[in-house]
């Protein structure tokens, strides 16, 4: 029976397994997809071509939608520039047409922007293991597993790893 998934605009995908005896299909996806390491995430906008990526890398990663503050989060907290250099609401006034990281954030949430529109942006957001574990690496979340669709709850996550 197939997953109904609700189309919105943007979604987070943290990817969580390794590349051992990993299918090479599977993870070509994930290079496409720019998850070269596992507790890397990116954020994409919605629609069916990233859908039809995630139906086939979903026994590795997790994703969900994901909201403007989040975003904020992610970009303050764990976004670099080339150099190592942190994303500043000064970076983002010189060289978007934002005039801060909260409203590039709203942009982004609403797929009105992609994070590579930054210029010299890493557009992977390296985080740490989740405070406090995974529950399982070996199952979807919907039988109380870490991997596959898990909505909003994405957010939830990703606090835990910045």
């Amino acid at each position: 029976m197939a997953e109904v998934i609700i189309m919105t605009n943007a979604v987070a995908i943290v990817r969580l397994r390794g590349k051992v005896n990993r299918n090479y299909d599977v993870e070509h996806t994930m290079k496409l997809l720019r998850l070269h390491k596992p507790n890397h995430a990116v954020i994409f906008p919605n629609n069916e071509a990233i859908q039809g990526m995630l139906q086939k890398i979903k026994d590795a990663v997790t994703w969900g939608e994901i909201d403007q503050n989040t975003v904020e989060i992610l970009l303050k907290k764990r976004g670099e520039l080339k150099g190592k250099d942190k994303v500043t609401d000064k970076h983002i006034k010189t060289n978007t047409s934002f005039s801060t990281i909260k409203q590039f954030a709203k942009a982004v949430a609403s797929g009105e922007a992609k994070i590579t529109d930054i210029p010299d942006i890493q557009p992977v957001f390296r985080l740490t293991p989740p405070r406090k574990g995974f529950t399982s690496l070996k199952n979807p979340y919907n039988r109380r597993g870490d991997l596959g669709y898990r909505g909003s709850d994405i957010i939830t996550l990703i606090d835990r790893m910045t």
